[in-house]
């Protein structure tokens, strides 16, 4: 009688995604555009509650709506994690995984703490523009925090919004994105039930007291 010395381990079930799939996807996609119209504005957002843990459930119903076979998408996320997300999404989406920012149509990171260049993801060009990357960012919430007051398109005045979670030059780097103009990226900050769209058209000026 022979003894296996090592057992294979077990795959791990691929954990479910929306429960109403054309409900649940228009209301998610719903919230993020009205959040990228007007800018600084709180969107409520339900997830989905299967999403792998690295991923969440409001940036996993994000992804369940936007991402689709046709869509590269860039994983700022160390392994293990980045596999089970990369499998999860494959699975639920059929959305191609690319290690090369520059090519990626969105880009999901791993916090809004610590961000790669923004000029490493991809611009767009003056002709398309829209084929730039719009980026997934987790932030811890919109309570307390860093605060920007922003202008411009989607806002009638100005609107002041607080970020917890965030790099402390944020509003520096969307300052040199939005030079770019009509080039540039596009941002969505993910906090657990809510966005906040701030797309390459908002100017951004940090509040922030010794900011």
């Amino acid at each position: 009688m022979t003894t296996a010395l090592h057992a294979t381990p077990a795959t791990t079930p691929i954990t479910p995604g929306f429960a109403d799939p054309v409900i649940e996807g228009q209301a998610t996609f719903h919230a993020v555009m009205h959040a990228l119209a007007r800018p600084g504005e709180r969107r409520t957002l339900a997830g989905v509650a299967g999403a792998p843990s690295a991923l969440g459930p409001t940036i996993g119903a994000i992804a369940l709506t936007l991402l689709d076979f046709e869509t590269n998408v860039f994983l700022g996320l160390d392994e293990p994690a980045r596999s089970d997300v990369a499998r999860w999404l494959k699975f639920h989406t059929g959305t191609r995984i690319t290690d090369a920012m520059d090519t990626a149509a969105f880009a999901i990171l791993a916090t809004g703490e610590s961000l790669p260049p923004f000029e490493a993801f991809c611009q767009g060009s003056d002709t398309y523009p829209d084929r730039s990357t719009t980026l997934l960012i987790p932030v811890a919430g919109f309570e307390t925090g860093r605060r920007f007051q922003l202008k411009g398109p989607g806002i009638e005045t100005t609107r002041e919004i607080l970020v917890e979670g965030i790099v402390a030059d944020l509003a520096e780097r969307l300052t040199a994105n939005r030079e770019l103009f009509p080039r540039g990226v596009d941002l969505v900050l993910v906090a657990p039930g809510e966005v906040i769209g701030l797309p390459r058209t908002t100017r951004v000026f940090d509040l922030t007291q010794g900011a």
